[in-house]
Order: C-alpha cells, then sequence, then structure tokens
C-alpha cells in the first residue's frame, strides 16, 4: 500500500523523547490510571493533567479524508517517532530512549531496538488507561481461571506475577454522511392448503413479491477500525465496546509509564473495512425501508460525502507468555477489563475428560442392563 505521507514538511523532525520530572525531586513522573494524575513513585507528588474542557470527546477536530489522502495535511497533523519493528509479529512499538533490546510486548520475541523514526497522522485523542497492571493481572487470571482445559503450568505462570505491558493501540474512526438508492423487492407471506405426506391438508406459507425502490440516508459517527496488524484482529475486535465518550485531546502525560504502537494499516486500508461496517447497516436500513414480512436487495447505489477521520489510542494491558516453546498472548481492555486470548489447551486434561466421560457412559449402560433383566 503506497504511503501517502512521504513528504517531508519544513518543521518535521523526530520528536523528543517525553520526560516529566517532578516539581518535588526531579524524578521522572508517569500517569497513574487509578488517579487520574501525574505521580512521583519516588516521593509520591502528584500533579494534575490539564485538559481544556472542549478539547475531550465531542470537541475533537477531525480531519479531512480527501486532503489527507492526496497529502494535504498541515505539518501540525505529521509527526515522527522512534519505534522498532518486530521480526516476528511486525509491530511497530516505541521505546524509551536508553532501552536497545527488549521483548516485543506483542509476542514476546526479543527485539534489537534500531535508530529508525516512524513518520506518520499524530494521534489526535486517546482514552486514558483506566486499569492498573494489579486490576488487570486480577482480570486475567480470573478469565484464565474460567478455562477448564488450560494447563496448569500456565496458570501458575501468570499467577507469578509477570509483568504486564501497557500499550496503547492505534485506531481510525471515520464520519461520513451517505444517501442510498435501492433497488428490491417486498415479500408478503399468504397461506395456501395442501395436502402432507400423510394425505392430510395443511397450512403451506409462501411469499408473494413486489419489486420496490427507494432512498435511505445516515449519518456514521465513529466508525472505529483497528490500524494495527500485530494482534489477531478477533480478540482486539472482541475487547468492545470501547466507551469513546472517554476520548481525551493527545497529551504526551497520558502515555508516560507506557508504550504506543504506531499503525500499520493505511488511512486508506482502514477505510476499506469502515465501508464494510457502513454497508452492512445500510443493507438493514434498506430492508426496514422495504417492510413486509421478507426482504431482497437487487441493487444499491450508495453516495459518500463529508469523509473526515481521526488517529485515535484505545489502551490495552497485554501478555506473552512462552509457555513450553509456544506463546500465549493475553489482551485486558484497559477501560472496561474485559479479556480475550489465545485459548491454550492440556492435553492430559482433555485425555482424562474423555476418560472420564467414557467411564461414565459405561457405567450408565451397564445400569441400564441390570435394569432390564
Amino acid at each position: 500500500m503506497t504511503d501517502t505521507f512521504d513528504q517531508e514538511p519544513e518543521t518535521a523532525r523526530p520528536e523528543d523523547e517525553h520526560r516529566f520530572p517532578c516539581s518535588n525531586c526531579g524524578s521522572d513522573m508517569r500517569y497513574a490510571p487509578t488517579e487520574g494524575k501525574m505521580v512521583c513513585d519516588h516521593c509520591g507528588n502528584e500533579e494534575a493533567i490539564e485538559v481544556p474542557p472542549d478539547q475531550g470527546g465531542e470537541g475533537l477536530v477531525e480531519n479531512d479524508f480527501e486532503a489527507a489522502l492526496r497529502g494535504q495535511m498541515d505539518n501540525v497533523e505529521i509527526e515522527e517517532t522512534r519505534v522498532s519493528q518486530c521480526p516476528s509479529c511486525g509491530a511497530q512499538v516505541q521505546f524509551d530512549a536508553d532501552v536497545h533490546s527488549q521483548d516485543c510486548p506483542f509476542c514476546a520475541t526479543p527485539v534489537v531496538t534500531d535508530t529508525g523514526t516512524h513518520r506518520h497522522i499524530k494521534p489526535k485523542g486517546l482514552v486514558p488507561f483506566q486499569l492498573e497492571e494489579r486490576e488487570a493481572h486480577k482480570a486475567m487470571e480470573d478469565w484464565l481461571g474460567r478455562l477448564w482445559f488450560a494447563p496448569n503450568g500456565l496458570k501458575e505462570y501468570a499467577r507469578q506475577g509477570r509483568e504486564l505491558n501497557g500499550i496503547y493501540v492505534p485506531y481510525w474512526t471515520y464520519d461520513a454522511d451517505t444517501d442510498t438508492n435501492y433497488r428490491g423487492q417486498r415479500g408478503t407471506a399468504y397461506y395456501v392448503t395442501v395436502n402432507g405426506p400423510d394425505g392430510k391438508p395443511r397450512q403451506e406459507r409462501r411469499i408473494r413479491w413486489t419489486r420496490v425502490s427507494g432512498r435511505v440516508s445516515r449519518f456514521f459517527d465513529d466508525i472505529l477500525v483497528l490500524a494495527s496488524k500485530s494482534l489477531p484482529k478477533r480478540y482486539t475486535d472482541a475487547l468492545a465496546p470501547w466507551d469513546l465518550s472517554g476520548l481525551a485531546e493527545y497529551r504526551p502525560e497520558f502515555l508516560s509509564g507506557f508504550r504506543a504502537e504506531g499503525y500499520t494499516v493505511e488511512l486508506d486500508e482502514g477505510m476499506v473495512e469502515a465501508r464494510q461496517i457502513m454497508d452492512a447497516q445500510i443493507q438493514r436500513d434498506i430492508r426496514r425501508d422495504i417492510g413486509g414480512d421478507a426482504q431482497r436487495i437487487d441493487a444499491m447505489n450508495t453516495h459518500v460525502d463529508k469523509t473526515t477521520f481521526k488517529h485515535i489510542l484505545l489502551p490495552v494491558w497485554i501478555a506473552a507468555y512462552k509457555y513450553r516453546g509456544k506463546s500465549y498472548r493475553f489482551v485486558v481492555n484497559a477501560q472496561s477489563g474485559k479479556v480475550q486470548g489465545e485459548r491454550p489447551w492440556s492435553a492430559i486434561k482433555i485425555a482424562i475428560a474423555v476418560v472420564a466421560a467414557i467411564a461414565i457412559g459405561a457405567a450408565v449402560f451397564y445400569g441400564l442392563e441390570v435394569m432390564d433383566r
């Protein structure tokens, strides 16, 4: 996919590493989800993050989609960050300046940082972390505990308090006005009396079809599309719903103590998925507009106008464990606490369950045999 943002703006430069020294002792401060403030772990000093009241949620300004595709975005909307790409899952993750090697938070593959930069559209907003690491760990342990056939060793490995990684994952949101002209058929049910296989009369439902046409309109607000390929999409999609009313204006303070992943799904790629989501909803609108007892859609022509977008970051806690040579990944929605991940299976537990089922079945069969004698 062609990158439409490769024209160097006059003011572009790699972002300096964001540091937030404590005003009391000079140590680095981090964003604490529970307090919703910057906290110094050294002296306990707390400082609020000042966010203008009109810059959260609905106050975030949208970007013009067509202008972005033409490479005509304002320079202030573009930034460069220092990232390293995982050779295994392809994640582009920001690292601190003093870190030169570390395991990938998405798949536990060792990654050596490089000096490259990732030039991209700057995030417009983010949902700040609301769960601390200990809360995410508890949610993950509870989720694993409900998996009957998970290996005990993996559960114990997770309970040992292994570190979770707090990551801001990139998403696109799309807004659009749509008008759709359609042609279809409305089905009206009626019943006739016919003879059944047994020769007795019965009622059979049939449909009488009438050709119809019409028009439906809908405004789509914040169609959410994952802009990352580092995690299986079925996991991240299952973390929904996200409460986007909690969006705050992007500020680097919120990233202090966490990492941010660069997007690997380009803006136009994300729009392809957004259109699929829109089309599915438009089809539901058309069926409702057709009415009747059944509906058929023969043709639909949708005009999309005033398309805008935002690049936003959503918070997740990620655990990437290697257990007996296999990687297991678990993802926790750091806003709601919902957990998804790769389901591990214990061959021993499954074998025991199969043997137990066979034994129970044999006992029941034997009992029935005895009763029949």
